[in-house]
This record gives structure tokens, C-alpha cells and sequence, in this order.
């Protein structure tokens, strides 16, 4: 015991004198050197051994209690060593004094039932919020769909409707009987996971028939009732191993919207050799739009050129890999809305993020937007391009018809972390929302999250449109932005200004930095923060006492003067939250009856720095998106970023690393939170951890909400489809799929049976090994 003892604390005591002359706690070195001693006396058989660890045993406790505020899991790494070393020292006081034998058995066994209970509590969520209204409590459903033929049983966009609040007006499945929820079907699709593809798709419905994509762009129609392939159509994309994905086709019907070119007709329009009526619009990772028949599958001809739509027109040089679209075209009024991934931190010169609207039924442009020259309205003149390099819109759009208004969740230019060349125009709409007119593609309104960008947080969530309460018994039309920083901005989307609070608050300004930063940036106030906004020292986590003092150590070295610490030449700097978010795409699901948003976030951190490009050799090579060095071609520096992770793959900051939370609109405040998902299926050093702890990790896409009251989440590390009940966020159900999901649940009533599906598509986890190509559809037993 004396020589494991003395190998224990030493590292302990040269830690800690590193961090106490970094400025920080000075509570490694003493009990490192004290735990020396320990181990001293022990050699020695000396009782006094146990009476100076009896004493550095309860200042431990003090000290942990007073950093970790009672939180459980901050003082898991702290008190765990020591409730071990303490049955051990135990042990040898009953060896040691014979005569007090009972006292030392009595003592390690006490402290064998703390440890006992401190494992049990691993396994129960911890830091869970549940402080619902009673209004949330009393609310019910008042616009419930029943019949499987109303044009409400339908799945049209990424959040279901063109204001994308992912709710499902339906409630065959409930609290009561959500229990007895099973596999109706599975569908796999055939494709191989390349490096680099991520199967993040929702599928589209549309009476009896759903409509999906894959990673390589493939289009799926299947039987909604049974899962059974209809047809089935390939583009065959040029896919880029890097990131390729598709997160949803869309749907248009002339006869229900006529498409521009057909305003003042009746009917089908005929396109070319045949009548294509409803159609499945799709992208392809190689920047193509494409019209798809959605009897046949097959390509509408007059669409374009027989079918497809070239969208590099316009654009100049495109490299490999550099534009590519990824997210579900947005379909309003008639016109089908991208925008294009650009892809980040390549060079300053990168093709153009502009906004093109096509005609839904000849494919012909109807507008551009370029940000850059707002004056060209459809292709640039001859020999010239759209503004090359500016912000691009790449997520997911929503619209208000009744304002005939589209809203664009935007980016930040390339490169990411340097922004001395950027312009006026780059400036006033990057990390923004803008709002344009459907019908002229032309800008009502702009308003910015992040200013001046240099950090990649970019808008990735779709804007989320919503009746959001005045407080005097009406509502406003609203529009809720979710960001990668963790803040959540409420707008008046006929204006574009806050409806909840935001303060311009001052931001770092580091005189080392040779970017041009902005003085100020946007906080929004008004709404609830969902995780820490500032890390201090005390907020280092480890699963041993080891991990977490190295993660001290390193978070004392670091630049970290709080949110918008900019990155500078050869100083590594921590960002928080990281570029990751926060809010990812997945974007917020509102229960449209009880007024209430549910929120998935992650906790992440980036190290960054900057490189003179002159002393780039030797840096890492560029791999994959936003990790190791970002070339930056063209800027004089070149960033290199990766995650604030301990030494064992863990995030250094303590758990929760991931929550998800309902917000009440009526109040603006949290009604409940918990921590989302288990460390179940999360690989460290290439092993499945393969303990179900509901430590709370990173998650990406969004819930699922019915009129029954229920949510369904599926985009976890661990393998799961959940539901939660969403006035109190209790987990009620949740079953096992074969992989894990990116993905974001639907839910329908078939046409064949009326019955309610919760479909989900299971690709596999983010950074998990294990990959799918499922679909999997879950419906009450037929009676």
C-alpha cells in the first residue's frame, strides 16, 4: 500500500505544482505531497498514517462539496479515489491497532456502502430540472388529425411544415399506451457508409408513400404502411468522401401550387415528352437539382435538362469537394429555394453562398440573391459570377406564406477564423437570419447573431415560426432562432426585431490579435441559457483524479478571456461553446398545443490558434471538416482547431456533456431538463465503453412532438429511440435500435390502416465506428 500509494500521489504533486504556478489550485500539490507523507508512515507501519489521511480525506470532502456546489458528478472524480483509498486505510487501522479492529471494519464498511451508493447514482440522471406550470400541466390538445386523409397527415418538409416545428397533430399514441410500442417494419436501403457519409435523412410523406434520400444522394419511395420499396431512383453522384449526407427530399404538387411559370393556368403543365405532375425534388452532394416523378421515380424531363438542374452555372471555379448541397430544398410558392455548404476554411477564395429560387415546375432560375450584388436578380452577366466567397445559406429554410417570406439561417465567409478581407455586405450578413420575399428573392430584413464571425458559428438550425404570447393574452408572429453559441433569439418576423430581451454586451479584445474584431455581440437574455456560458477552472471534469487534473492544467494554459475569445498567432485558445454548438441543425420541436420548444444542446469545447501560412510545414495535414489544420488559402494565417478533450477522448468540462430541455414560451423559462442519453455505446481507444451511465453526451437532430403530449428523439450516442412526456421531460419508452441515429423522427397516420407510425432513420452515431442503412418504422399492434 505504501509504494502504490506513493506512485499515486506523485503525479499529483508535480501536477499540482504546474498548476499552483499557473495561478491555479493549490489543492493538488498539497495533497499530493500529503499523501507522500501517508505513504511514509505507512512503510513505516506508523498508525498516525491513518490520522493524516483521515484528515486530508476531509478537507477533500470540504473542498469538493465547495468547488462542485453539490453536484454529483463533479465530485466523482474528486471523492471516488479517496472512498477507495479509504476502505484500504481502513483496513490497515483495524491491522495496525488490533484493539480497534471493529472501528477500522466498522469504517471501511460504511465507507464500501458510500462508494455502493455513489455507483448506484451513476446509473439515475443527475442535475434533472422539473418545474413544469400548472398551465403546461393542464394543457391539452385542440386540433387533433383523425382522419388519414386530411392535407394535415402530411410530411412535407423537414420540420413537417414550411414553419418546421417538427409537430405531429396526432395522438393515437400516448402516455398510456406508448409502453406497448413495437418494430412494424425495417427497411434497409443497401448503401455502404463511405468515409465521410453521415445518414442524417427524414423522410417525406405524402398520403401513403414515403419519400427519403441517402448519403450518396439514392431516392427511396416506400409503401408507408409496410415499408416495401416502390421505386427507387440513383443519380449516381460523384460523392466526395468527405461530407457526403442528405437530410431530406421535398415535395411539390402544381395542382395544389401552381409553380411561377404556371400562375393564370389550370391543371398540369406538360413538360416535354410527358405530363409530370407531383414531383420529389432533390440534391445531390455534386450540386445538381433534380425532379422526380412521385408515381414512377422517373426524371421529369421538362425540368431543367431532362430532369436536372445544374447549379454550378454561375458559380466559376468549383474545386472538388468545395460546394455541395446537403440539406432539404426549401418549396414555397411554387419555387424551389437553395442555397449550398461551402466548404469551410478552405481558402478566401471559394465559390458564392448565393440564394437561388427555381421555377417547381420548369426548373428555370426566378432569382439570386447575391449578397455581394444584390443588383444581379438571376444569372450574372457574361464572363462574371455570383460574389465569390460570401456567407452561405446551407442549412434548412422555413415560410410564412400569409407574408410571403422566406427565412435563411446564414454562415459566416471563409475563412472562418480571419476576416481582415471580408466586406461591408459579408459583414451585415453573416451568422444572420434574412428574411426575403418569396416572389422576388429581394431582402425585408436582416438580423445578425454573431458579428463579425470568426469563430464558424455559423446559423446551421432552421428557423422556427411560431404564435409567440405577448403576455396580454394575444401573440406575435415570431420566428425563433436557435445558435451554435446557446443562445436562443426570439424575432417579429414581419420585422426582424426582438421580441424577447437581447443585450449588446462588450466581448474580448485581445491586443495580441491582428483581426479586426467587433467591440460587442448580441446576448440574448430574454430566453433561458440551456448550458454554462463561462468555464472556469473548477469546472475541469475527469473520470480520474489524473484526467481531470490534466484538463485543469491545460485549461490554465490556454487564452480564455469567456464567449468570443478570439484565436490568435501560435497561442492556443479556447473556444466555448465550440464551433459544434450549442445548437446544431437539428433545430427545436414546439409543442404547438402546451407552448412548449424542446431544445437538444451539446457541450463542446475547440482549442484553436493561428499559423503564419509561411510556417504551416510541419502542422498537421488538412483532414475532414473543421479538425486539424484549416488551410485558410490566401489569408496569412491558416488556424489549427481541435476539441478541448482530456488525454482519454472525453470533453474536459464536467457532465452534462449533453441535455435537452423544454422551454415554456408562455413563460420564457426552462419547465424541465435532463441530461440526454448514455455512455452506452461512446468507443474510447477503439472499445465500447458498454456502460448504460446517463452521463448526458452530444447529440445532433431534433424531437418529434404529438398532440398526445409525447416527443420522440432518437439522435443520441447511444443506440436508442426515446419518448419523453413533454410537460415534465419524464422518459417513458425507449427501445434499441441496431446502430445509432443522426436523425430526426416523423410521424403519419397510414392511410391503409389509420394506424399512427414514428418512423426513424438509423445511420449510426457521430465519431461511432458502427454504421447502418436502416429505416425503422414503430406503430401500436394491430388489434
Amino acid at each position: 500500500m505504501a509504494i502504490a500509494l506513493f506512485i499515486a500521489a506523485l503525479p499529483l504533486a508535480i501536477g499540482g505544482v504546474q498548476l499552483a504556478t499557473l495561478g491555479g489550485s493549490w489543492y493538488y500539490l498539497l495533497t499530493g505531497f500529503a499523501l507522500v507523507a501517508v505513504a511514509g508512515l505507512i512503510a513505516l507501519r506508523d498508525v498516525r498514517s491513518v490520522a493524516l489521511f483521515a484528515a486530508i480525506f476531509l478537507c477533500t470532502v470540504l473542498w469538493s462539496l465547495w468547488e462542485a456546489d453539490g453536484e454529483f458528478w463533479p465530485l466523482v472524480p474528486r471523492l471516488a479515489p479517496f472512498l477507495v483509498m479509504g476502505i484500504i486505510m481502513a483496513l490497515i487501522y483495524a491491522t495496525l491497532s488490533p484493539a480497534r479492529r471493529l472501528w477500522g471494519y466498522g469504517a471501511a464498511l460504511a465507507l464500501a456502502v458510500v462508494s455502493g451508493a455513489g455507483i448506484a447514482a451513476m446509473f439515475v440522471p443527475q442535475g434533472v430540472v422539473t418545474n413544469p406550470s400548472e398551465r403546461l400541466q393542464n394543457a391539452e390538445a385542440t386540433n387533433v388529425v383523425t382522419d388519414p386523409a386530411s392535407p394535415d397527415n402530411r410530411w412535407t418538409h423537414y420540420g413537417r411544415t414550411a414553419s418546421s416545428t417538427h409537430y405531429a397533430p396526432l395522438d393515437q399514441i400516448t402516455l398510456d399506451n406508448v409502453s406497448s410500442l413495437e418494430v412494424a417494419w425495417t427497411f434497409q436501403t443497401g448503401e455502404s457508409n463511405n468515409p465521410g457519409s453521415e445518414y442524417q435523412a427524414i423522410p417525406t410523406q405524402i398520403g401513403d408513400t414515403l419519400y427519403m434520400c441517402t448519403p450518396h444522394n439514392r431516392v427511396f419511395a416506400l409503401n408507408a404502411e409496410t415499408g416495401e420499396e416502390r421505386w427507387s431512383y440513383d443519380p449516381q453522384a460523384r460523392f466526395s468522401n468527405v461530407w457526403d449526407r442528405c437530410r431530406g427530399v421535398s415535395y411539390f404538387d402544381p395542382a395544389e401550387t401552381p409553380a411561377p411559370s404556371q400562375t393564370g393556368t389550370a391543371g398540369i403543365t406538360p413538360m416535354g415528352d410527358q405530363t409530370c405532375g407531383a414531383r420529389i425534388i432533390t440534391t445531390t452532394v455534386d450540386a445538381r437539382l433534380i425532379a422526380l416523378d412521385a408515381q414512377t421515380g422517373e426524371p421529369c424531363l421538362g425540368f431543367g435538362d431532362n430532369g436536372i438542374v445544374d447549379l454550378t452555372n454561375g458559380m466559376g471555379e468549383v474545386r472538388a469537394t468545395w460546394y455541395w448541397l446537403t440539406s432539404q430544398p426549401l418549396v414555397a410558392d411554387g419555387h424551389v429555394i437553395v442555397g449550398g455548404w461551402v466548404f469551410d476554411n478552405r481558402a478566401i477564395d471559394e465559390p458564392s453562398g448565393v440564394v437561388r429560387a427555381f421555377d417547381a415546375a420548369t426548373g428555370e432560375l426566378v432569382w439570386a440573391w447575391d449578397m455581394g450584388n444584390e443588383a444581379t436578380t438571376k444569372l450574372p452577366p457574361p464572363g462574371e459570377t455570383y460574389t465569390r466567397s460570401t456567407p452561405n445559406f446551407w442549412g434548412t429554410g422555413t415560410y410564412d406564406p400569409e407574408l410571403g417570406l422566406v427565412y435563411l439561417p446564414t454562415g459566416n465567409q471563409s475563412s472562418d477564423f480571419w476576416g481582415e478581407h471580408r466586406s461591408d455586405a459579408a459583414d451585415q450578413h453573416s451568422t444572420a437570419v434574412v428574411a426575403l420575399n418569396v416572389k422576388t428573392g429581394r431582402k425585408a430584413w436582416v438580423y445578425q447573431m454573431v458579428h463579425h464571425d470568426l469563430w464558424d458559428y455559423d446559423n446551421a438550425a432552421a428557423p422556427t415560426l411560431v404564435d409567440f404570447p405577448d403576455g396580454n393574452g394575444g401573440t406575435i408572429p415570431a420566428l425563433i432562432q436557435v445558435t451554435k453559441t446557446a443562445e436562443t433569439f426570439v424575432l417579429d418576423r414581419r420585422t426582424g426585431q426582438p421580441i424577447t430581451e437581447v443585450e449588446e454586451r462588450a466581448v474580448p479584445q485581445d491586443a495580441t490579435s491582428a483581426a479586426r474584431l467587433s467591440p460587442t455581440q448580441p446576448f440574448s437574455v430574454g430566453m433561458p441559457y440551456l448550458s454554462p456560458q463561462v468555464l472556469e477552472e473548477k469546472d475541469m471534469w475527469g473520470f480520474t483524479f489524473y484526467d481531470q487534473l490534466i484538463c485543469r492544467l491545460e485549461f490554465k494554459k490556454l487564452r480564455y478571456e469567456g464567449k468570443y475569445t478570439p484565436f490568435v498567432e501560435g497561442q492556443p485558445t479556447l473556444m466555448w461553446p465550440g464551433f459544434w454548438g450549442g445548437m446544431n441543425w437539428g433545430g427545436v420541436a414546439i409543442d404547438e398545443d402546451r407552448n412548449i420548444m424542446l431544445v437538444n444542446e451539446m457541450r463542446n469545447g475547440h482549442v484553436g490558434y493561428l499559423v503564419k501560412q509561411e510556417d504551416v510545414q510541419g502542422h498537421d495535414t488538412p483532414a475532414g471538416h473543421g479538425t486539424n489544420l484549416n488551410p485558410q488559402e490566401g489569408a496569412p494565417y491558416a488556424a489549427v482547431v481541435g476539441l478541448f478533450n482530456s488525454p482519454l477522448g472525453i470533453p474536459c468540462q464536467e457532465p452534462p456533456f449533453g441535455t435537452i430541455s423544454g422551454v415554456d414560451l408562455e413563460t420564457q423559462e426552462i419547465a424541465w431538463q435532463r441530461p440526454l442519453g448514455t455512455a452506452q455505446d461512446v468507443f474510447l481507444g477503439g472499445f465500447r465503453v458498454n456502460v448504460p451511465v446517463p452521463i448526458g453526451m452530444p447529440s445532433l437532430s431534433t424531437a418529434v412532438t404529438t398532440a398526445s403530449g409525447l416527443a420522440f428523439y432518437a439522435g443520441t450516442l447511444d443506440y436508442y429511440l426515446r419518448a419523453w412526456d413533454t410537460t415534465t421531460g419524464e422518459e417513458v419508452w425507449k427501445s434499441r435500435l441496431p446502430v445509432g441515429s443522426q436523425a430526426a423522427p416523423m410521424s403519419y397516420l397510414s392511410p391503409e390502416s389509420g394506424r399512427q407510425f414514428v418512423v426513424v432513420v438509423a445511420g449510426g452515431a457521430r465519431e461511432n465506428p458502427e454504421k447502418g442503412d436502416y429505416v425503422i418504422a414503430y406503430a401500436l399492434p394491430q388489434e
